[in-house]
C-alpha cells in the first residue's frame, strides 16, 4: 500500500512537471492579438449534411440537430454510452435548520455499480425552507470537494478526497472555494442548489481513469481507448444528468425548472450536458473557453493543440487530429450552443481571462441565434460585445465582467436574474 502511494506521488510529480512545461510553452506561443486572428468561415447551423437548408423546427429536431450531436460526439467529446449503470442513493445527513434556519441541507451518497465494481459520489444540497411549495434548482460541480464550498463543519469530505490527497492536493481545505458558491444569495432568491465534486465522477488526472465511472461501462479497456470513446468531459456531463435523476425523486424540487452552471472545464461539460439532456432548462457556461463556448476557429488564447497536450484525458482521441487544423473541424462551438435551443442558455466571460477568449465566447452565443429564431425566441442582436457589467438577458444571455478566471457574486447575481426572468416571470 505504501509503495503504491509512493509510486502515485512520484508519477504525479512527473505529470505536474510535464504539465507545467507544456503550459509554459503554450503561454509563450499563445495569440492574444485580435489582429492576428485568422480569417475563418463558420460552419452553418441550419445547413444539413445533404446541403438542405433547415426551414422548420421539425426539420431541425428530426434532421439537423441529430447530425450535430453525432458530429460533436464523434469528433470532440466522444460517445456517451447507451448502457445503464445501476445507482443507489443513501441519505447520510439531513438538517432542516441549515444556514441559520433558512434552508434544509442534505448529503446523499450515490453508489454507481456494474455488479463487479463500485464508484461512490457525494451530493450536497441546500433547499430553501421558504417558499414551502416546489422550488427551482441550480446544479453544478465543485472543484475541491463539497467541504470546500462552505465553512460548515458538518459537510462531509467527498469519497475521492483521500485519493486526491495522495496525489498532493494539499489545498483541499474547508471553505477554500466558498467565494464561488453564493449559497445565501441562492437560497434567499428561492432556489435550491445541488453540488458534487467533479473528481467523484472522473478524477481529473489521466492516470486515474480507472477510478472513474467510465471504468464501469461495457467495453472499458484500461490499456486502450477507441478513437471516438468518451473521456472526462463526457463523463462529467453524464454525471450531471445522474444528479437530475436524483432530483426527480425530491418532492420539494420543481423538475421543470432545473438550471446547470459550470465554470471553466466544467463550463465545457455543462454545455455538452445541456446539448444532450433536455431536462436542463437553463444552461450556464462560466469562463468555459476552448472546448466550451469559445470559437475554435479564432485560435485566440487556448487552442485545440494546447488543450489536447495539457489535458489528454478530456476529449476523445479523434479530436487530436484537429491540432493546429481548426479549419478542418466540421463543427464549431456556436453549433453546440444552438443544440440547447429552445431552452435558455447564458454565456459569461471575464475581462482579464484572455486564455478563455471572451470575444470568442460572446460570438458563439451571437452566432447560435439562427436555431433560436426558428422557435421565435429572442437572441443577441449585435456582434459588438456589450460593455462590462451590462448583461444581455434574452433567451440567449451573455455578460462580461471585470476581473479574472473565477466565479464571483456578480456572476451569481446575473444567473439568478436570468433564472428569475425565465423561471418566475
Amino acid at each position: 500500500m505504501c509503495t503504491n502511494i509512493g509510486n502515485r506521488k512520484r508519477n504525479f510529480g512527473l505529470l505536474i512537471v510535464w504539465l507545467f512545461a507544456t503550459l509554459v510553452y503554450a503561454q509563450q506561443n499563445v495569440n492574444y492579438d485580435e489582429s492576428k486572428v485568422p480569417a475563418y468561415v463558420l460552419p452553418k447551423i441550419l445547413q444539413c449534411e445533404n446541403g438542405e437548408t433547415v426551414k422548420s423546427v421539425e426539420q431541425w429536431e428530426k434532421q439537423r440537430r441529430p447530425e450535430l450531436i453525432e458530429l460533436f460526439a464523434s469528433h470532440v467529446y466522444g460517445r456517451t454510452p447507451d448502457a445503464k449503470i445501476d445507482v443507489t442513493y443513501e441519505l447520510l445527513t439531513e438538517d432542516p435548520h441549515a444556514m441559520d434556519g433558512k434552508a434544509t441541507s442534505k448529503q446523499v451518497k450515490f453508489t454507481f455499480s456494474n455488479g463487479k465494481k463500485k464508484i461512490e459520489a457525494l451530493l450536497l444540497m441546500y433547499i430553501p425552507n421558504k417558499p414551502t411549495d416546489k422550488v427551482p434548482v441550480f446544479v453544478g460541480y465543485n472543484f475541491k470537494g463539497n467541504h470546500s464550498t462552505t465553512s460548515d463543519t458538518t459537510v462531509l469530505y467527498s469519497p475521492v478526497f483521500q485519493l486526491m490527497k495522495e496525489t498532493n492536493h494539499a489545498d483541499w481545505e474547508r471553505g477554500t472555494q466558498a467565494s464561488r458558491w453564493s449559497y445565501d444569495k441562492i437560497i434567499d432568491r428561492g432556489y435550491a442548489i445541488a453540488t458534487m465534486c467533479y473528481h467523484d465522477i472522473f478524477p481529473d488526472k489521466p492516470e486515474l481513469r480507472d477510478h472513474s465511472i467510465v471504468s464501469l461501462f461495457p467495453g472499458y479497456d484500461p490499456e486502450a481507448i477507441a478513437p471516438d470513446e468518451w473521456q472526462a468531459i463526457g463523463a462529467w456531463a453524464w454525471g450531471s444528468s445522474r444528479i437530475v435523476d436524483f432530483l426527480e425523486t425530491q418532492e420539494k424540487i420543481d423538475c421543470n425548472k432545473i438550471a446547470i452552471m459550470g465554470h471553466s472545464r466544467q463550463g465545457k461539460a455543462t454545455l455538452w450536458a445541456g446539448a444532450q439532456d433536455k431536462r436542463f432548462q437553463i444552461v450556464i457556461s462560466n469562463d468555459s473557453g476552448c472546448g466550451g463556448a469559445a470559437l475554435f476557429r479564432r485560435r485566440f488564447g487556448e487552442t485545440i493543440a494546447t488543450i489536447n497536450k495539457a489535458f489528454p484525458h478530456w476529449f476523445c482521441e479523434n479530436f487530436r487530429q484537429y491540432n493546429n487544423r481548426e479549419e478542418s473541424l466540421p463543427i464549431d462551438q456556436h453549433q453546440l450552443i444552438a443544440l440547447i435551443a429552445p431552452r435558455k442558455v447564458y454565456v459569461a466571460s471575464a475581462e482579464k481571462d484572455l486564455w478563455a477568449d471572451p470575444r470568442g465566447e460572446f460570438l458563439s452565443a451571437y452566432y447560435a441565434g439562427p436555431a433560436y429564431r426558428l422557435y421565435g425566441l429572442s437572441t443577441i442582436e449585435s456582434n459588438e460585445m456589450p460593455k462590462l457589467h451590462e448583461p444581455i438577458m434574452e433567451d440567449i444571455g451573455y455578460h462580461i465582467r471585470a476581473g479574472v478566471h473565477d466565479v464571483t457574486e456578480y456572476d451569481w447575481e446575473c444567473y439568478l436574474d436570468f433564472a428569475d426572468k425565465h423561471f418566475k416571470n
